[in-house]
Parts: C-alpha cells; sequence; structure tokens
C-alpha cells in the first residue's frame, strides 16, 4: 500500500467526520447521468454499420449510462464502498422520483390542440415492465460493480487500477445486461433482437470502460491529491443495505 506524497493509506472508517472536497459534486453528476440515460437516452433504439462486422444495433443510452459506471468506479476507488453505496441509493431514489414525474406529466390530459402529446408519450412514457428492469438492473449492477472493485483493491493491495476498473465493469454490467434486457423486452421483442441488443451493448459498455481507463487514472489520481487519502475496504460491512457511512 505504498502512495504517492502527501497521500495516506486509510480504512473507510477513518472518514467519519471529515470533510470531502469532491464527493457532493460526483453523487449529483451520478444522479444526474444516471436519469438523462434513463429517460432520454432510453427511448430510442439506433443500428450503425461497422466495417467488417455488418449492423450493429443498441440502445443510445448505452453512449452515456456507461459514465455512471465509470463514475462509480472513481467514487468507490477514492472513497470506498459505503459512500459509493449512499451515492447509488440516491441516483435510485433520483431514478424513481424522475419517473413517476414523467408518468404523471403523460398521464396529464393535454390541452385542446396540443400536437405533441403521442411524441412525449413515445419518448417518456415508459411502460411498468421496462422501468422495474431498468431500476432492477441498475441496483444490482452498480452494487456489484463497487463490491469487485473495493475487494480487488485490498487483494491487490491498491496496484494496478487498470484490472479494478475494467474487472469490475465487466462483471457488474454483465449483472445489469442479464437482468434489464430478458426482464424488459423478452415477449415483446424477438428473442434474436433482445439478445442482439444485449449483446452489443454489453460490448460497447466495457468498451467504453477500457477507453475511458486513461481518464479514470487521471481523476483517480487527482481526486486522492487534493482529498489527501486513499481508501481501503478493511473491515467494511458490504451490505447494499443500508446508507450510513
Amino acid at each position: 500500500m505504498r502512495e504517492p506524497s502527501g497521500i495516506r493509506a486509510v480504512e473507510a472508517s477513518a472518514l467519519e467526520g471529515r470533510r470531502l472536497r469532491y464527493y457532493d459534486y460526483c453523487m449529483v453528476a451520478f444522479s444526474v447521468i444516471l436519469i438523462c440515460s434513463n429517460l432520454i437516452g432510453a427511448a430510442k433504439v439506433s443500428v450503425v454499420q461497422v466495417p467488417y462486422i455488418g449492423p450493429v444495433i443498441f440502445g443510445s443510452a448505452v453512449l452515456f449510462f456507461p459514465l455512471s459506471y465509470v463514475l462509480g468506479d472513481v467514487l468507490t476507488e477514492v472513497y470506498g464502498y459505503a459512500r459509493a453505496r449512499r451515492v447509488v441509493w440516491v441516483g435510485f431514489v433520483a431514478s424513481i422520483y424522475a419517473a413517476a414525474m414523467a408518468a404523471a406529466v403523460v398521464a396529464m390530459p393535454p390541452a385542446p390542440g396540443w400536437p405533441a402529446q403521442d411524441a412525449l408519450t413515445t419518448v417518456f412514457g415508459q411502460t411498468p415492465r421496462i422501468f422495474a428492469a431498468s431500476i432492477l438492473a441498475f441496483w444490482c449492477g452498480e452494487f456489484v460493480n463497487a463490491y469487485v472493485l473495493a475487494l480487488m483493491k485490498v487483494l491487490t493491495g491498491g496496484r494496478h487500477l487498470w484490472t479494478r476498473t475494467i474487472g469490475s465493469t465487466v462483471v457488474g454490467q454483465a449483472v445489469d445486461s442479464l437482468i434489464f434486457y430478458p426482464l424488459a423486452f423478452l415477449g415483446v421483442w424477438e428473442t434474436h433482437l433482445v439478445v442482439a441488443v444485449m449483446v452489443s451493448n454489453y460490448l460497447m459498455k466495457v468498451g467504453w470502460e477500457v477507453l475511458l481507463t486513461p481518464v479514470t487514472y487521471k481523476i483517480v489520481a487527482f481526486m486522492k491529491r487534493r482529498e489527501g487519502i486513499d481508501v481501503y475496504d478493511v473491515g467494511t460491512d458490504f451490505t447494499p443495505f443500508r446508507t450510513k457511512v
């Protein structure tokens, strides 16, 4: 656990009562990315032609939702599992509120002559099935991601950050995808389309994590220097069913 000058390795419990410079900003950014991905990006399925591969079908949110996993990695790496867990719960509750607000707005009777009701319903009128699948997949995937990264950090003594960020995303996104797509679309889409979108989205999400690894390194290094700490989850209670840190 050798740390750069000015950075002190601490157990997660040592953060109690400590002022953290960037934690609240990360929480807000995480929630915004999550809500926008679910409400805006999820409304459109796109297709692109990839040389030597052919058409690749994917949900548009795949371009943005993986940023929540990158940010989740940064939170767990810098502040530890317990504080990442609180952020996941904040994002979870914020998503429920945003979906409830969208449903209420869609359900309100439109004024006579207002032409956009059908378009609004198409974009924001998620079915309860899709919403339930989305929120369950997010909750499970994010907690698995945070747990794997925190555990790998302790086991590796803080070395080889790239193995933790990519490894945790490989597992977390697999859990997310295997829950969301079958629950949301089996029986609605043809099975081959569900599988195609699930696999392509999963590979694109993991690919994003790999491509953004240099950025993750820089953000983690900057935040650790500014906070002056490097948190290890030794003795941490990894249950997801609490928000206390």
